[in-house]
């Protein structure tokens, strides 16, 4: 079976490097000699984010990527306008776009991608986040608990596919009320997109059960992820229903070991590492089980980089660096390789991949190791032109 491999694109600016703190692009204040926007002379010049962002997305297609995550999150561009944009950028590239159902009217979400599918060629995907609780989801206007997101989530998408592949559909639920919803018939033979579903809960994993196409997870210690890789499979298989995997994680690959811990060390000489309440405190301030999970993972009392070292080319500190998961694989071409296969074999059906900068990643990544890692297969299904 094909391994499908995506990329991410940063929708929130673009570090230099690991060890940076000002991002390439207009999140943080611009300077001579930054890019995207970048400098003419004492003037910002014609380039713009977006700009940035297009030229990682045809470095994932150019590099073999099966499609590229765009990321949502208080602090970043809209996923939907950007992958509409990109996709006149791109020919094959999917674009895996991350939302929080309960913010959007679910026939209006059914309309909005059918007809992103019907423009691109049928290259949507959805990665389905229910919130992580805290000030984040706040800033949403939700204050909706935690197990109840995910049953909102649940209505969501019965009434999303309802309305797109059951019309005409009507629907009575504790979030959602739908009568006789359709979609025009150029639309509605349009195909629903993947689903990509996060979430480390009993909640999230019910709601997975029931709709999603993969369950995405960030990276955990192999024994962790086979033992939750176990409990989802055997819950799923209640519904009736398969389950496959799918691993987020970045990948900080170079020539030699030395020289990709280098870059590790580079970075987290350039972290404040006294500063103990960023060190032990990221990642608390909602109810994500996710989240904490991540947290939990990273070892106490750490005075080095090599102290958050929990498995061989497995380092626990790249929250620290850069927002998002702890965990990612650290070594030279053929160790992140040969990580990348040890999850296919433990049950991993997909990847979502990153690294920092994620334009010049996604060229060495691609180029230097996903050649290598076992059983992938490059060969992409055949995209039909709407």
């Amino acid at each position: 079976m094909a391994i499908d491999i995506y990329w991410r694109i940063p929708t929130h600016g673009d570090k230099g490097a690991l060890r940076h703190q000002l991002t390439r692009g207009d999140w943080t204040p611009t300077y001579p000699g930054s890019i995207a926007p970048g400098w003419r002379g004492n003037a910002p010049d014609e380039f713009s984010y977006l700009d940035h962002m297009a030229d990682i997305a045809r470095a994932a297609e150019i590099s073999g990527f099966y499609g590229a995550l765009l990321p949502s999150f208080p602090n970043t561009e809209d996923p939907w306008v950007i992958s509409s944009a990109l996709a006149r950028e791109t020919k094959t590239l999917r674009f895996m776009i991350a939302f929080q159902p309960g913010f959007l009217n679910p026939v209006h979400a059914a309309r909005m991608s059918a007809s992103l599918q019907r423009a691109s060629g049928g290259r949507v995907v959805y990665n389905i986040i229910s919130g992580g609780g805290g000030p984040a989801q706040l800033w949403w206007g939700d204050k909706i608990d935690h197990d109840d997101r995910y049953r909102r989530t649940t209505e969501f998408l019965d009434v999303h596919k309802g309305v797109w592949k059951e019309p005409p559909f009507s629907y009575e639920g504790a979030f959602f009320h739908v009568e006789n919803g359709s979609l025009p018939e150029p639309l509605a033979r349009q195909e629903i997109p993947e689903i990509y579903f996060s979430g480390s809960s009993d909640a999230a994993v019910d709601a997975a059960g029931r709709h999603s196409d993969y369950y995405l997870s960030w990276l955990e210690p192999f024994d962790d992820l086979r033992a939750k890789f176990a409990q989802v499979r055997e819950r799923v298989a209640l519904m009736g229903r398969q389950a496959r995997f799918a691993v987020r994680v970045d990948v900080l690959a170079r020539p030699t070991e030395e020289e990709a811990w280098n870059e590790i060390r580079r970075g987290w000489e350039a972290f404040d590492s006294s500063d103990l309440k960023v060190l032990y405190g990221s990642l608390r301030g909602g109810d994500s089980v996710g989240g904490q999970r991540q947290v939990a993972l990273r070892p106490n009392g750490a005075r080095s980089y090599e102290d958050l070292i929990i498995a061989p080319n497995i380092w626990s500190g790249f929250n620290l660096l850069r927002g998002g998961p702890g965990l990612g694989i650290v070594g030279d071409y053929a160790n992140a390789a040969e990580r990348l296969s040890d999850l296919i074999e433990l049950g991993v059906d997909a990847f979502i991949l990153a690294g920092v900068p994620h334009l010049e990643e996604a060229y060495r990544v691609g180029e230097e190791v996903l050649p290598l890692v076992r059983g992938r297969q490059v060969e992409r299904p055949q995209l039909v032109t709407v």
